[in-house]
């Protein structure tokens, strides 16, 4: 989650929302890290989640990511919990609840849907109040302006 927490100063110190993820393989190394990038790409799917989940394929060589832990600075939103599923993420770990847009339990529960062909385990809470925080700041920041 620290190295999450990296990535998301990064993109909070490019003016985008503080949010990172990173992606490690079944050995626990990290093969694909992200930060959101929707402003500076002008890509709507530029969410921290999936920019790290498309540099972990891209370095392993395939689209599944089959026994990979996705770990992410704050709750994912539906499309990066759908994306979760669909790349066979094992694990998904999570810091901060996102009351607002949270696919993982807040507003819904993409990952545990048993209509779907897979599930990954779910840890969530890890060091939240340290993932809250770069976000508050930043909203903060934003509506004094």
């Amino acid at each position: 989650m620290r190295r999450a927490l990296d990535e998301a100063r990064l993109a909070a110190d490019a003016g985008e929302i503080p949010v990172g993820a990173v992606v490690l393989d079944p050995s626990g190394d990290v093969v694909g890290t992200g930060r959101n990038d929707r402003e500076r790409s002008g890509d709507p799917t530029g969410h921290a989640e999936i920019v790290a989940m498309r540099a972990a394929a891209s370095a392993r060589g395939e689209w599944r990511l089959t026994g990979c832990t996705l770990v992410v600075t704050l709750e994912p939103c539906t499309m990066c919990a759908g994306a979760s599923v669909q790349a066979r993420v094992a694990r998904l770990v999570y810091g901060a609840v996102d009351e607002k847009a949270g696919a993982v339990g807040s507003l819904w529960d993409v990952v545990r849907d048993r209509r779907l062909n897979h599930r990954p385990e779910v840890i969530a809470g890890l060091l939240a109040e340290e993932c809250a925080a770069p976000l508050i700041e930043f909203f903060a920041r934003r509506r004094v302006r």
